[in-house]
């Protein structure tokens, strides 16, 4: 395993030299000193006052008895790199993050461990009666010690982090695409996905699904709202929000703001198993919008367009619908045509009520009864036979929304 190479430590002291007999002296009270470390770090940091028997313990002796071995190490060899005890640090670091634990208790230990073991071995130093100069060269070494191990931790710690967010949108990408696959999705086997990307599984959901960019600027990527599982990659991207209908989910402006501009459709809210069914009516919606059957720009939300997806759910059905029920109107002039649907579809809506109907096309109502001869010629009957007029008011709804996007 590579250990990146500290930055910043400075130069080993070059004069005076540091007796590399001491070295064989320092190494004779290492296991003292290590207990007296040992003990220091317990006491002062919090995270390590654990059960003597327990595993983080073992660690912290083995980090202890690293250190000063690097400390005495570079004292008998100063061209000694102690790259074998940086690549211990550096475990110890990656450690910490795959526990998912601070790096701050590691950080804290190493200072306060550098500064008990350089008061110890400074107070050998002088009972040696070793030169001050020499002392001071001692101090500088432990200095550079204490540097280089929390240095390989750092880059350890870091590694790992990195490594653990890739790892993390992983299984949440895999957790979104066991809860938008087709067929019945088991809880149980969600939840246990969900468990390892760390993902609280809520009750409820609601996918949505955007607009694609002609690129993948960074900027115009959307806010995701919390907790949200999102896939640009897919076609439409898309993304689930946990709890849509509760605070900070979707109901508000600040979710709008958060798409960035990008259009995007809101299927309804189902159970948390059932989020294919909203991504299939979002995605149907976000066609329709690219379509002009519904607004093209802005945020569309599926609750509010019920019958339209479920007019535009079997087009081709609904194409023979159309064709069968408004056949009377092709033998009308094509201006005339577009007149008698749209004064016909207001009049199946308003309950046949004239004054109604002349108030919502804004014309005269002699001109809506005029109107409604004309129909009564080419439908006949028909138009007070209750199954032909639902028939009626599908078929000219689906013909409004065709003129609409055309």
């Amino acid at each position: 395993m590579a250990v990146p190479t500290p930055h910043g430590v400075p130069d080993r002291p070059t004069a005076p030299q540091v007796p590399p007999e001491l070295a064989e002296l320092l190494r004779a009270n290492l296991a003292a000193v290590a207990d007296e470390v040992e003990e220091e770090v317990r006491r002062q940091v919090p995270e390590y006052a654990r059960p003597a028997d327990g595993t983080y313990r073992q660690n912290l002796r083995s980090g202890v008895v690293q250190a000063l071995t690097l400390f005495v190490d570079h004292i008998a060899d100063p061209r000694d790199d102690g790259g074998a005890i940086a690549a211990t640090y550096y475990e110890l670091g990656r450690g910490e993050a795959l526990e998912g634990r601070s790096l701050d208790a590691l950080q804290s230990a190493l200072r306060v461990g550098g500064m008990r073991a350089w008061r110890q071995m400074g107070r050998t130093a002088e009972e040696l009666g070793l030169d001050s100069t020499v002392v001071a060269a001692l101090g500088e070494l432990a200095f550079r010690t204490v540097h280089e191990v929390a240095q390989a931790a750092a880059s350890g710690y870091a590694e790992a982090q990195l490594r653990s967010s890739d790892e993390l949108e992983r299984r949440r990408k895999r957790l979104l695409d066991l809860l938008l696959e087709d067929g019945p999705v088991a809880l149980e086997a969600v939840q246990d996905l969900a468990h390892s990307a760390r993902w609280p599984v809520p009750r409820t959901v609601a996918v949505v699904a955007l607009a694609a960019a002609p690129d993948r600027r960074e900027e115009d990527r959307p806010l995701a709202a919390s907790g949200a599982l999102v896939d640009m990659g897919s076609r439409p991207p898309r993304m689930l929000v946990p709890d849509p209908d509760g605070s900070g989910g979707i109901g508000g402006r600040a979710f709008t703001l958060a798409l960035r501009g990008r259009p995007a459709a809101i299927g309804p809210t189902v159970a948390v198993t059932e989020a294919a069914q909203s991504l299939r009516l979002a995605t149907r919606a976000l066609g329709l919008m690219g379509r002009g059957v519904l607004p093209r720009q802005g945020v569309v939300r599926c609750s509010e367009h019920l019958s339209t997806l479920l007019l535009h759910g079997d087009e081709p059905l609904l194409e023979r619908l159309r064709a069968r029920v408004l056949a009377p109107l092709e033998t009308a002039s094509a201006g005339q045509r577009d007149r008698l649907a749209e004064t016909l579809l207001a009049w199946l809506l308003s309950g046949s009520n004239v004054p109604d109907v002349a108030a919502r096309l804004h014309i005269h109502p002699q001109t809506v009864r005029y109107r409604l001869r004309q129909l009564e010629k080419l439908f006949g009957d028909a138009l007070h036979d209750p199954e032909t007029r639902l028939d009626l008011i599908l078929a000219l709804r689906a013909e409004s929304l065709h003129t609409r996007q055309n």
